[in-house]
């Protein structure tokens, strides 16, 4: 059976930063799971770029893996605002760099970002220790391109 290859084009790397965190665990003696709301800030480099500011509120679960739900702006250098909501899991290990996968949305009225309306994007990425202490999240972001189904 033929199928479509996926197709992507590069859209933007975002970096960022928790500036403020709280959490609640719920059933730790269980196995349970937590809680945690994130308030987030960094930079987009690429076809988008400029800065942002987002919250997250994942669920991590039992067995470490975090369920992100992220809801942000950017502040394109050009002027734009492109709204993005993103979600997806992240591992918790390895400590050295635990991957984060994601798809997202984007929505902007702005002339040159309106194409964003109709994508679909989807992010691949890592948590990593910071050299100064903490942590930064770094996404690549991308457009999936639609293509015909093969007959």
């Amino acid at each position: 059976m033929a199928h479509a290859d996926l197709q992507s084009q590069f859209l933007y790397r975002m970096t960022l930063i928790y500036t403020a965190g709280w959490s609640v665990q719920i059933g730790a003696d269980s196995g349970g799971h937590s809680q945690h709301f994130y308030l987030a800030e960094g930079q987009c480099t690429g076809r988008i770029a400029g800065s942002f500011r987002a919250a997250n509120h994942p669920i991590q679960r039992g067995d470490g893996t975090f369920i992100p739900d992220v809801q942000g702006v950017i502040e394109t250098s050009d002027g734009a605002t492109i709204f993005f909501d993103h979600q997806g899991y992240g591992r918790a290990t390895p400590a050295e760099a635990r991957p984060v996968l994601a798809s997202g949305f984007h929505i902007s009225d702005h002339e040159q970002y309106t194409w964003l309306n109709d994508t679909l994007a989807v992010g691949v990425g890592e948590v990593r220790p910071r050299p100064a202490g903490g942590m930064e999240v770094v996404i690549d972001w991308f457009e999936v391109l639609w293509s015909p189904l093969p007959d």
